[in-house]
């Protein structure tokens, strides 16, 4: 089996390295979809070929939630601790360890796979250019000459090699839309199942994907973020307000603050790195909210390989049922019954602390979808060297933009048995919203924070 899986990775690395370098933007479309997976599926036939994806034309008009379009199908088969064995070459460490950990409830029902992750022509076309463009800077810290669209759709080096680094920023510059608002609620859940809801409006401007500026015209910026609490009411009105930088190094990032018992507004440089976050039970650091979107360069990283996996995919059911936390948020973990486990190729990348550097974590291991570049699970580890903790977004297809994105995310931590549930739904209508047209850039200022909060 091990023979098997190694020839499978290595066959995939093979066909990247394999492309010359002056073909690689040509093998877009061909061997390569236009975002830089593998176009054909796997010899078994249990991963399909690419065709396209789920695109608007293929649903009815969006109303008010996602409609599933796989909602007759059910499972191929459930994994859970007594068949782990059998299964245990497709799954990630941390999914092993949630299995082992909750032995009579965790499970993953795995479905057939859709590939569904999909994107407007015009990043694809984006992509492309960046594809002939793009490097990297100040030892990988940085990028330069992408606009609009992941960079490294190849990511290889000079070399002909993969590159990890070239990977994790594809995650961190992947299509999530333009303007995204978002009415979540977030939920630390204790080892005995207990758990106090927090409710959050949060706004987001990719200015990287602003279809009117160029990479010039970014001045290093790539995103804009706002977010204040709703709910408890002890906590309402407390917000947060982050200008993400493209080169974290040159410029790292700005974020500020708002207390509703002051009134003010000030300044939180250690919003960066293994800062833990206070809303979460400091069961995350601020680095891996949305998986991961942190600086590089506390980490040697390397590129692990490639592989195929039971990942969280085309989760529209548990999109439709975070309304209903009382059903979702379980002793231990979510309702598995609520999930939908696919297999698809992931690239595997892992991130050692280095030398003299602090972060709560030694080691840290992604596990990145190769349709969307989404970061899909991530095993992080303590001091020790010992797993400690285990994350999960479960993705789903926006079809309406396209865009692929995560219905929730779980961060797991063995030890305590808690876990922090997020992007949970607590509007009537659909958490996320995706507008084509954002605000001025000086919407997101320390000035509108101010004024916005409480």
């Amino acid at each position: 089996m091990l023979m098997k899986r190694s020839g499978l990775l290595l066959a995939s690395i093979c066909l990247f390295a394999s492309i010359p370098a002056v073909a690689q933007t040509s093998a877009l479309g061909k061997e390569l979809t236009p975002y830089g997976a593998e176009l054909k599926g796997n010899e078994a036939g249990t991963i399909p070929p690419w065709t396209g994806g789920l695109t608007p034309d293929q649903m009815p008009a969006l109303q008010d939630k996602l409609e599933n379009p796989f909602e007759k199908e059910k499972p191929l088969f459930t994994i859970n601790a007594a068949n782990l064995a059998q299964y245990r070459d497709q799954l990630s460490p941390g999914q092993r360890a949630l299995l082992e950990r909750y032995p009579d409830s965790y499970a993953l029902p795995v479905y057939p796979s859709h590939r569904t992750a999909a994107a407007p022509q015009w990043v694809y076309d984006n992509i492309a250019r960046n594809h002939g463009s793009a490097r990297l800077v100040n030892d990988g810290n940085g990028i330069e000459q992408a606009v609009g669209g992941v960079p490294f759709p190849v990511p290889l080096n000079a070399q002909g090699e993969v590159d990890a680094v070239r990977i994790l920023w594809n995650h961190l510059t992947r299509w999530r839309g333009i303007h995204v608002q978002a009415d979540i609620s977030e939920a630390p859940v204790q080892p005995n199942g207990s758990y106090s809801l927090v409710s959050t409006a949060q706004e987001a401007y990719f200015v990287y994907y602003d279809r009117t500026k160029q990479w010039q015209d970014l001045d290093n910026k790539l995103s804009y973020y706002m977010a204040f609490i709703r709910k408890p009411s002890r906590l309402a009105g407390g917000g947060v307000l982050v200008h993400e930088t493209i080169d974290r190094i040159k410029e790292p990032r700005s974020a500020w603050v708002y207390n509703t018992g002051t009134r003010r507004v000030r300044r939180a440089p250690s919003i960066e790195y293994d800062m833990p976050v206070p809303s979460a039970d400091n069961l995350i650091t601020a680095d891996e909210v949305d998986m991961f979107n942190g600086a590089l360069d506390r980490f040697d990283w390397a590129f692990i390989g490639k592989q195929e996996l039971y990942i969280p995919y085309n989760n529209f059911r548990l999109s439709n049922a975070t309304k209903d936390d009382k059903k979702l948020l379980q002793k231990g973990h979510i309702n598995p019954d609520l999930t939908r486990y696919e297999l698809h190729r992931v690239w595997v990348v892992e991130g050692t602390s280095k030398a003299g550097v602090r972060h709560l974590y030694s080691k840290r291991r992604f596990y990145i979808d190769e349709d969307s570049w989404s970061i899909v699970q991530a095993d992080q580890y303590d001091a020790r060297g010992e797993l400690w903790r285990v994350h999960v977004s479960y993705l789903v297809g926006y079809y309406h933009v396209p865009v692929t994105w995560g219905a929730l995310a779980a961060n797991h931590e063995l030890d305590s048995g808690r876990y922090f549930a997020a992007y949970m739904d607590n509007s009537n209508g659909m958490a996320i919203r995706f507008g084509q047209d954002p605000p001025t850039e000086g919407y997101f200022s320390p000035q509108s924070l101010r004024r916005m909060g409480r």
